[in-house]
């Protein structure tokens, strides 16, 4: 064999690929292989006309038949309607012509019509779970035992015992599953007749698209939640909360790491009716550092009382620390005459007519924290008379009907 020979063997030309087997190494595929994919028929749109539903039945007005004499008597005895709902309804079906009734339920063609058939007359047992008792559970008559029933009740098991006294947990169990609280029908007991529409299924918040929420829906950090569910409180009443952060200062943590800054926030919270706390947080962060604190005086208000609405019940002094504190009662009119962190409180608190002196020790953190435990810890006039066993009258509404 010759050189050339040899050479034109080992490289063929391009005219003829199927002479060499190679592998492709391209990530495309070829142009002329289809597409293995199923072929799926195209949706009409909504506005076509749908020939998939089929009337099965036509109706007519005899399927709209009046009410008879005994469907009026179960009414009457069963849902206890009067003689005048009976009139309504039966002036109710002479001004409704069952043949207007017979025409008008037709199959609904426009775009916002269901995608199956069904007039919703009828209950699934699978869909429309629960399924609803029968009229016959009701018992107008029935009542609670009282203790002398149920201790029958539990008398009769024990005497049901063994004689070994052998009584597992099992039994004990199924004594308290089938035992009645009520007396009467037990079909009224166990699977009571009801009007309510079946409850909503659980579980549909998984269904919720992550990130996709309804326009003008808030969306709630985690954190606030919580807060709602200790507290009580609606996302729009915490709103309205009066917060104000009264002292704010770095603090210094030594550790064998080193010096770890941190910013402490001292905050009240009120709601200017009557509401108060107080709370403290810190962090390394100032933002982080001021909710903590926010949160925590939401988390700790507690109901001050109030004289008229406007002043505290008499006079009051309190000692924190260092810190000696007396707030004291003042007339109509008076105003708030102290340091700005105790006017701040009273602000938060409700409270307009009120007069403050601290003594010794002015250290703010002390002053504020003096300044709630005295609101908290007024003593009510109710209170002391309770106490003395006295009988409390005002005398402005004995003597003056309440006109002062």
């Amino acid at each position: 064999m010759s050189g050339p020979a040899s050479l034109r063997c080992l490289f063929p030309k391009y005219a003829s690929p199927s002479l060499c087997l190679r592998r492709n190494f391209h990530s495309a595929k070829k142009s002329h292989q289809q597409p293995n994919f199923p072929k799926i028929a195209t949706k009409a749109p909504r506005d076509a006309p749908r020939k998939d539903v089929v009337r099965k039945t036509t109706t007519t007005a005899d399927d709209f038949p009046p009410y008879s004499e005994e469907d009026k008597k179960k009414l009457t005895s069963h849902f206890n309607y009067t003689p005048a709902q009976i009139a309504a309804v039966e002036a109710g079906e002479a001004a409704i012509d069952p043949k207007d009734l017979a025409e008008q339920a037709t199959i609904r063609e426009d775009p916002f019509a269901f995608e199956y058939f069904d007039d919703f007359a009828t209950i699934h047992p699978v869909v429309d779970k629960p399924i609803r008792a029968p009229e016959k559970n009701y018992d107008p008559k029935m009542r609670y035992k009282n203790e002398d029933e149920i201790a029958e009740d539990f008398v009769k098991f024990i005497e049901e015992m063994p004689d070994d006294g052998n009584v597992t947990r099992l039994d004990y169990m199924k004594f308290t599953d089938n035992l009645r609280l009520k007396v009467g029908k037990e079909e009224a007991e166990r699977n009571p007749v009801s009007s309510l529409a079946p409850a909503i299924p659980k579980g549909l918040e998984a269904l919720k698209q992550k990130g996709v929420r309804k326009q003008g829906e808030v969306e709630i950090d985690p954190a606030m939640r919580k807060l709602m569910r200790q507290t009580g409180f609606s996302l729009e009443e915490i709103r309205r909360f009066r917060v104000k952060n009264l002292v704010v200062h770095r603090v210094v943590n030594q550790t064998r790491l080193g010096k770890v800054q941190s910013i402490y926030f001292l905050t009240i919270a009120g709601n200017g009716k009557g509401l108060l706390g107080i709370g403290e947080g810190k962090s390394t962060e100032a933002e982080e550092g001021r909710r903590q604190a926010h949160y925590a005086a939401i988390r700790n208000v507690q109901p001050i009382p109030r004289y008229e609405d406007r002043t505290i019940y008499g006079d009051v002094k309190v000692k924190m620390g260092a810190v000696e504190l007396e707030l004291m009662t003042r007339p109509p009119g008076f105003g708030i005459r102290c340091q700005d962190k105790i006017f701040e409180i009273c602000r938060c608190a409700g409270i307009s007519d009120l007069a403050a002196r601290v003594t010794r020790s002015r250290n703010p953190m002390n002053t504020i924290k003096a300044t709630f435990q005295a609101l908290v810890s007024q003593k009510i006039p109710d209170e002391v008379a309770r106490g003395l066993g006295k009988k409390l009258v005002d005398v402005r509404k004995v003597y003056y009907g309440g006109n002062i």
